[in-house]
């Protein structure tokens, strides 16, 4: 049964090395998004801080430390809002299955009830290891252990199937969570310009489209440490690949009006998620050798 309508709201800002200052801006942008109306609120990839090398590190706090998540938490209660903050740089260090001598981070997603309770949180599975044209280069695996499982969350009007950035390239991950029973899908990003501009909106209609479930992509945008620049662009996709709002490359929030019974009306039209069928891997098929 679908749940009833809502509004869902990204957060876009540029997050610079430190949390404070972070927490300010998105703390106000949150409140904007509340008096717009908002019942979900969503924030890009890595907002607590957006930090290089070693200082990253020395940055990242426990969740128990956190300023950030403390201050959603906080921001949660007071507003009455879900949210869900896109993704922190947390140290993992001490919690079960952690690796001894493991030095690297976890990119955690959380999402936060109306009474800032965490009702569900998602390690970033893909990591994003590149050199790009432009000459920049980009290790994630250097700094960031990858995830290991999937998540769907429940909310007030339907399943939230959890992912973030990079993870928008594999398109196996959001089958497994629409045909496990996601309604929403989150691709909250730190996407870089010359593959935004190239890729992000055409991947983000995609995931929606190909599932038939709406997508929620706050981003980030500008320029932070280091001189890296993220290309903004955030998306409230619909089930048919209709884009309901888009954020430009500006700070600020964009908004949308999300009916759920859209869900089982663009599935029911196009039933591809019941025609899913087992096969076997490919093998490589060789040319005959011409006759001596």
């Amino acid at each position: 049964m679908a749940g009833s309508p809502f509004t869902v709201a990204c957060v876009q800002f540029t997050a610079g090395p430190d949390p404070e200052p972070n927490i300010a801006i998105v703390s106000e942008l949150v409140r904007r998004a509340r008096d717009a109306g908002a019942d979900f609120i969503t924030t890009p990839e890595a907002s607590n801080f957006i930090e290089s090398g070693e200082k990253r590190r020395e940055k990242a706090r426990r969740e128990a430390d956190d300023p950030f998540l403390a201050a959603m938490r906080e921001l949660a209660r007071e507003t009455g809002a879900w949210i869900l903050i896109g993704s922190l740089v947390i140290d993992p260090a001490g919690e079960p299955g952690a690796a001894e001598g493991e030095t690297r981070l976890a990119n955690r997603s959380f999402l936060l009830d109306a009474q800032g309770g965490i009702v569900a949180k998602y390690d970033k599975i893909h990591l994003f290891d590149i050199d790009l044209p432009n000459g920049e280069s980009i290790r994630e695996s250097n700094a960031y252990r990858p995830g290991d499982r999937t998540v769907i969350a429940e909310t007030p009007w339907g399943r939230l199937g959890m992912t973030v950035c990079y993870d928008v390239r594999f398109p196996q991950l959001y089958r497994m969570l629409a045909q496990a029973g996601a309604d929403f899908l989150s691709v909250p990003s730190v996407f870089t310009v010359p593959t935004g501009k190239a890729h992000w909106e055409v991947l983000l209609r995609s995931r929606a489209i190909e599932n038939g479930a709406f997508l929620f992509a706050p981003a980030q945008t500008g320029e932070h440490t280091a001189g890296r620049r993220s290309y903004g662009h955030s998306l409230i996709v619909d089930p048919w690949g209709e884009v309901l709002a888009e954020g430009g490359e500006g700070m600020g929030i964009i908004t949308a009006k999300i009916d759920p019974a859209r869900i089982a009306k663009v599935r029911s039209g196009l039933p591809s998620l019941q025609h899913d069928r087992e096969f076997t891997p490919p093998e490589l098929v060789r040319r005959p050798l011409a006759a001596e």
